[in-house]
């Protein structure tokens, strides 16, 4: 085995082992051991950041070199990863609307008043009336539930790796020597 295949080895190795790693991070609802912050809304169909597993399905890594890097193709995964603000848009408003209606369950109508009457709304609703009737420019933050990056883990990770690869060289090169 070549010197070059040894590293390119080494390296898919460790690519393989942190995929895994971030993977889990989803499963621990944390950045290794650094929980995420609690959802403001409990759903019945699961975390927030798995519950389609369209963003723990869209990490990707690339090597290029002696490098390894990490991407989302999906627009919201840097946000949910470093946490931040954005901006209301219509756009946005009318998709609380929309979820806020969906979310309301039974209506009456008051013939009196000429108006529907929500009964009992259910807390889903209220949390997204309450984004529906924020006005436009203003700001949600979106707190940091980081899932790829740099932690003392993959330091670790790395070093296993490393110490798994030295142990098949020893044990490669005492073998060839004895024949």
């Amino acid at each position: 085995m070549k010197p070059n295949q040894i590293i390119e080895l080494f390296i898919q190795d460790v690519a393989v082992e942190l995929n895994d790693e971030f993977d889990r991070n989803f499963e621990r609802k944390a950045f290794f051991d650094e929980t995420w912050p609690a959802e403001k809304l409990k759903n019945s169909n699961g975390s927030l950041m798995n519950r389609t597993g369209t963003l723990r399905a869209s990490i990707s890594n690339n090597i290029l070199n002696d490098i390894i890097s990490w991407q989302s193709s999906l627009p919201y995964s840097e946000i949910h990863n470093t946490g931040g603000k954005i901006k209301i848009t219509q756009k946005m408003r009318n998709f609380f609307w929309a979820m806020y209606y969906k979310n309301i369950g039974n209506t009456l109508y008051d013939i009196k008043t000429k108006s529907a009457v929500y009964n009992d709304a259910p807390k889903e609703a209220i949390f997204w009336k309450a984004l529906a009737l924020k006005k436009i420019g203003d700001e949600i933050t979106i707190p940091k539930r980081q899932f790829i990056g740099n932690h003392p883990r993959v330091h670790e990770v790395i070093q296993d790796v490393f110490n798994d690869m030295e142990n098949e060289l020893n044990n490669y090169v005492l073998n060839n020597l004895n024949k």
